[in-house]
């Protein structure tokens, strides 16, 4: 059976509406496949261990990815370490350069009553993930650009030789997300 995790943003969490309504979409359209959505904190080691020993969990069986925002960042990272394939919504290309400004302050979770403090080493754990883009077949990016938090045309250059979808417009949430659920789960699940 296929396990799908979604990679949600920086902050946010499994309570998403994105991660919500993929969730709601595969229960409807595809309940063959497991959905996974962790928790993850924006502590860049942490996060790194919590993915890492849920692919190896999954693995041999066919695991796909769809990260959002800071997710497409993970979802990157682990597209290049084990293989797979990924559908990045809006994703962070160079997160470390909007880190600074999330140093040393209190962070609420979007969704939970979380709270979090990052530190300059946190920015030092994030960059030691940035993998180069070698697996051009295995990603779908989209894009908006509209997006008011990060800069599209990054995604843009970073995943040049990969599938694209780029609209004008939008927001970072990256509107109608769920017109390409069903094929973004054929190009994740060939």
């Amino acid at each position: 059976m296929p396990d799908l995790i979604y990679i949600h943003g920086f902050l946010s969490s499994p309570l998403s509406f994105k991660a919500r309504q993929t969730a709601q979409w595969l229960a409807e359209q595809r309940s063959d496949i497991r959905y996974h959505c962790p928790h993850l904190s924006p502590y860049p080691r942490a996060t790194q261990q919590v993915l890492e020993a849920l692919v190896e969990s999954l693995l041999p069986s066919p695991v796909g990815l769809i990260g959002s925002s800071l997710g497409g960042f993970w979802a990157t990272w682990l597209v290049e370490k084990y293989d797979l394939r990924a559908l990045l919504v809006n994703p962070a290309v160079r997160p470390w350069e909007f880190m600074p400004d999330y140093l040393e302050v209190d962070l609420p979770s979007y969704h939970t009553d979380d709270s979090y403090r990052l530190n300059a080493g946190h920015i030092d754990e994030i960059k030691a993930c940035d993998l180069p883009v070698r697996r051009h077949a295995n990603y779908w990016l989209l894009a908006q650009t509209g997006d008011e938090t990060l800069d599209y045309t990054q995604a843009v250059a970073l995943y040049e030789g990969c599938k694209q979808t780029v609209e004008a417009g939008g927001d970072h949430g990256f509107q109608g997300f769920e017109r390409f659920l069903n094929d973004g789960i054929t190009f994740l699940f060939p």
